[in-house]
């Protein structure tokens, strides 16, 4: 048997994905992290970030509106681009979602990899389910897949069990 080292799901001996969460088994190469301390970020940065740096922390005044995780309290600004898929990342998975909601204890919560589109269109919001395998709800009503909503200010999206408020800006 081979354990998967993202679901922990057991597989049968040559699998190459899992059958659970289809994360890859057989022929990755095993990720290593290393820690950098923040001193060391900011000898290799210097202590002024130039104004152009693409890399400049992202604090949210250009959005045209957030995604409210009400489990957590995070917010997250969606700006710079008008439309973004919902999802969590699994490893060795090819298509990654724009937001990934994995830290947020997705997996658990039932997200699928690629749930949900999210856009902006003209002054309207619109959510749409990808035909996820435990659907989405807004404001407690069963989405049907593949489907166009329109989402107001103040809405809540739940991904599975993982419930989001919408703030519109300007609403």
């Amino acid at each position: 048997m081979i354990l998967c080292s993202n679901c922990k799901h057991p597989n049968m001996d040559g699998s190459m994905f899992c059958a659970e969460c289809g994360a890859q088994l057989a022929g990755k190469d095993t990720l290593t992290t290393q820690n950098i301390s923040t001193t060391e970020f900011k000898k290799a940065v210097g202590s002024d970030v130039d104004k152009n740096d693409k890399y400049q922390p992202f604090d949210g005044k250009d959005a045209w509106g957030s995604l409210h995780l009400l489990d957590t309290g995070q917010v997250i600004p969606l700006s710079v681009k008008n439309e973004f898929t919902l999802g969590r990342i699994s490893e060795g998975q090819p298509i990654m979602p724009d937001i990934d909601l994995s830290q947020y204890q997705a997996y658990a919560a039932g997200v699928s990899r690629l749930h949900a589109i999210i856009k902006r269109d003209s002054t309207r919001m619109i959510f749409m389910d990808l035909g996820s395998a435990n659907g989405s709800f807004i404001n407690g009503k069963r989405l049907s897949p593949n489907e166009e909503q329109q989402l107001n200010h103040g809405d809540i999206v739940a991904l599975g069990k993982l419930k989001i408020q919408v703030l519109l800006k300007n609403a």
